[in-house]
C-alpha cells in the first residue's frame, strides 16, 4: 500500500477543509432580524443562508473527525483495513475517499 501517497491525500483534504472555515463560521452566525429595515421575503431568506451554513459547518465537522481518525490508523499501522470485518478495503475505494473506515461491503451496512 501506498501509505504515503493516502497520508498527503488526507493532508491535502484536511487543509481545504480548514482553509475556508472561518467563512462559513461567520455566515452561520445568529441572524440579526431587523424588521424596521428588512421584509419578510429578506429575513427568511438570511435564516434559510443561515441554516445552511450551519449544516455545512456541522459536516465539515464530520470530516475532519474522520480525516483526523485516518491519519491516527495510518500513525498506528491499521490504516486501509475495515473496522468492521478487518479486511483490506479497495484501494481504489480509498483514492475516492481516503478517510473511508469500511470496505464496501460492510460500508453498505452503515
Amino acid at each position: 500500500m501506498e501509505i504515503d501517497k493516502y497520508r498527503q491525500l488526507l493532508a491535502n483534504k484536511l487543509e481545504s477543509l480548514q482553509s475556508n472555515s472561518e467563512q462559513l463560521e461567520r455566515a452561520a452566525e445568529t441572524v440579526v432580524l431587523d424588521q424596521s429595515k428588512v421584509g419578510r421575503l429578506s429575513r427568511m431568506d438570511a435564516m434559510q443562508q443561515q441554516a445552511m451554513s450551519q449544516e455545512q459547518l456541522r459536516r465539515r465537522a464530520r470530516q475532519i473527525k474522520d480525516i483526523q481518525a485516518a491519519l491516527q490508523r495510518l500513525d498506528e499501522g491499521d490504516y486501509g483495513f475495515c473496522l468492521d470485518c478487518g479486511e483490506d478495503i479497495n484501494p481504489k475505494r480509498l483514492e475516492i475517499d481516503p478517510a473511508t473506515p469500511y470496505c464496501i461491503e460492510c460500508a453498505d451496512a452503515h
